[in-house]
C-alpha cells in the first residue's frame, strides 16, 4: 500500500511513479504508457491519447530514445544526457511537482520518467484538433476580415500577434477553475492599459470559486457588479480586439470558447461596429443614429403604444385612433393582453429557431409566420396593429444584437408600467434606467462615458457622430482619457 500513497513529488522509483498514475487514471482508455530501456535503466513515456500527437511522439521522441547508442550513467545524469544531447530540439522542461505533471499531462503534455531520477521530462506535443478560424456567425460585417475566433486560444492569440507586430503587445497567463485549471491569458498593450484596471482585473479573478469554467460568460458573473447593462464586452473577431486593445482596453482569452472578453466596456459600444471605421464618415454616422433609433424603438414603442391606446387616446390623430378602435372592436382581447401574447409568443418562436435543428428552422419560420400573422390576424384573435407594433420591435431589436437580452426584459417592464400608469409609467422607467446607466462603471470607467460625464470632444469624434480617420488619429477615444483612468488622474 506504501505504493499507492498521494505522492507529491515524483518518486525516483519508477515503479512508484507508474502505479500512483495508473491509479490516478484508472479507468480512463485514453491513458497511455510505454516502457523502454535506456542505457540498461527502466523508463516510462505517459501521454493522453487524443491531447497529444502520435506522430510527433514517435519522429521527436520515441525514434531518438531507441536509437540512442551513446547513453551512459543511471538516474539524473542519465536525465540529463536525453534532455541535451538526445532531445533537444524538442519543447520540453523538468517537473518535480506531482500535481503540475498530473495538469501537464491533461493539458497534452507527454511524460518521460527514469528510474532512479527525483524528475520527469515533460514534452510539449500537443495534437488535439481544433475548429479553423471560419467567419463568426454572430459578428457578420460587410467590409472586414473573414477570419474569427476558435476555442483554442493559443490560436487566437496567434491572430493577434499576426495583426499587431510590437513587443508592447502582452499576454499575461492564469487560470480559473479549481478542478477544470482552465487556462487564460489577459491580453492588453503596455503602457496603453490602465496598471489600476488590470490590478482590479487580476483580484477579480481570484474571486472565481466555481470547479470548472466551461465558456467565457462563467467569467462574467464575477468580473461585473451588476446593473441592466453589461460593462463587460464580448467579440469573435480579432480585428476587434486588436482595435480595442489599441484604446487601452483589457481582452480575456480562454480555453475552450471563441468569445474574447473586453474591459472595460462602455455602454456606446453597443452601437459601434467595425464597418461603422471601414466606410465613409457620413454613412458610418447615418448608420450609428439607425442603431440608436431602432434602440428606442424597441425598447419603448410596445409600452408607449399600449399606454397610449388604453389610457391617451387623445395624443393619436383621428384616422388611426379609428383605424386602432375598429381592429380592436373584433378581437376579444384589450390591447395590454394582445400585445403581451403576441411578444411572449415571437420569443417562443425566437428560441425555438434558434436552438432547433437546422433541418427545421425553416419549417418554424413558415408555421411561425402562419400562426402569428394572417392566420392570427384574419380569426379575429390579434389586432393588425398591435401585431405590426410587436413585429417592428422584434426587427429594430435585431440591429443591436449586443443589446437584445437586457432589451427583452425591458420591453416587458415598459409594457407593464405603461398599462398601469400610462405615459407618465414609461417616463418613470426611463428615469430609474438612466438613474441605473449614471450609476454604473465599468472597472472605475463610468458605463455612459464620454456623454456622461459630459466629454463633447469625444462625444462629437466618435459617439454622436464617427468623425473621419484624420480627426479619430490626433486622438483616440481611449480608456485612458476617459474620467476614472490613470491619466485623469494625473
Amino acid at each position: 500500500m506504501a505504493a499507492l500513497k498521494k505522492l507529491e513529488k515524483v518518486s525516483a522509483r519508477l515503479e512508484e511513479n507508474q502505479q500512483y498514475l495508473q491509479r490516478e487514471f484508472e479507468n480512463a482508455m485514453d491513458f497511455m504508457m510505454r516502457e523502454l530501456e535506456l542505457s540498461g535503466a527502466r523508463a516510462a513515456l505517459f501521454g493522453l491519447d487524443g491531447l497529444v500527437s502520435k506522430q510527433i511522439i514517435t519522429l521527436s521522441i520515441l525514434n531518438p530514445l531507441l536509437e540512442a547508442r551513446q547513453l551512459t550513467g543511471q538516474g539524473p545524469g542519465l536525465m540529463e544526457q536525453v534532455e541535451k544531447t538526445v532531445l533537444g530540439s524538442v519543447e520540453q522542461k523538468r517537473e518535480s511537482q506531482m500535481d503540475q505533471l498530473l495538469l501537464l499531462l491533461m493539458s497534452g503534455f507527454a511524460v518521460l520518467c527514469i528510474d532512479g531520477c527525483g524528475e520527469a521530462l515533460v514534452f510539449g506535443v500537443q495534437g488535439f484538433e481544433s475548429r479553423g478560424p471560419d467567419e463568426p456567425q454572430n459578428e457578420v460585417m460587410q467590409r472586414g476580415a473573414k477570419d474569427g475566433f476558435n476555442e483554442s486560444y493559443q490560436n487566437n492569440i496567434s491572430m493577434i500577434r499576426r495583426r499587431m507586430k510590437t513587443t508592447a503587445l502582452k499576454f499575461e497567463k492564469a487560470e480559473v477553475g479549481s478542478k477544470s485549471h482552465t487556462p487564460l491569458a489577459l491580453c492588453y498593450l503596455e503602457g496603453v492599459a490602465s496598471p489600476e484596471i488590470l490590478d482590479q482585473l487580476r483580484q477579480r479573478l481570484k474571486t472565481f470559486h466555481l470547479d470548472a469554467a466551461l465558456g467565457a460568460g462563467y467569467l462574467v458573473g464575477f468580473l461585473e457588479r451588476g446593473g441592466v447593462f453589461s460593462g463587460m464586452g464580448m467579440t469573435e473577431r480579432p480585428d476587434v480586439v486588436c482595435g480595442k486593445i489599441q484604446e487601452g482596453r483589457i481582452a480575456i482569452l480562454m480555453e475552450g470558447t471563441p468569445s474574447v472578453i473586453l474591459v472595460p466596456f462602455l455602454f456606446v459600444e453597443n452601437f459601434q461596429t467595425l464597418d461603422d471605421y471601414l466606410t465613409r464618415p457620413f454613412y458610418g454616422t447615418f448608420i450609428r443614429w439607425l442603431k440608436y433609433a431602432a434602440f428606442f424603438l424597441s425598447a419603448f414603442l410596445p409600452g408607449l403604444y399600449v399606454a397610449i391606446a388604453t389610457h391617451h387616446p387623445e395624443m393619436l390623430p383621428e384616422a388611426l385612433l379609428l383605424k386602432i378602435s375598429e381592429s380592436e372592436a373584433q378581437t376579444p382581447f384589450p390591447v395590454m393582453a394582445e400585445t403581451l401574447i403576441l411578444y411572449f409568443l415571437y420569443e417562443v418562436l425566437r428560441e425555438a429557431g434558434l436552438r432547433a435543428p437546422r433541418s427545421l428552422s425553416a419549417t418554424v419560420s413558415i408555421v411561425g409566420g402562419l400562426v402569428i400573422g394572417d392566420t392570427a390576424v384574419s380569426a379575429g384573435l390579434v389586432s393588425a396593429p398591435s401585431l405590426m407594433v410587436v413585429a417592428l420591435t422584434a426587427i429594430a431589436g435585431y440591429a443591436v444584437p449586443r443589446l437584445y437580452e437586457p432589451l427583452a426584459l425591458l420591453r416587458l417592464a415598459f409594457l407593464l408600467a405603461g398599462n398601469f400608469l400610462g405615459v407618465w409609467g414609461v417616463m418613470i422607467g426611463l428615469v430609474l434606467l438612466l438613474m441605473d446607466l449614471c450609476g454604473t462603471d465599468s472597472f472605475g470607467v463610468p458605463l455612459l462615458s464620454p456623454v456622461a460625464p459630459y466629454n463633447g470632444r469625444l462625444s462629437f469624434r466618435d459617439v454622436f457622430v464617427r468623425a473621419n480617420w484624420r480627426r479619430l488619429a490626433k486622438g483616440s477615444a481611449n480608456v485612458q482619457s476617459m474620467p476614472g483612468s490613470r491619466e485623469a488622474g494625473q
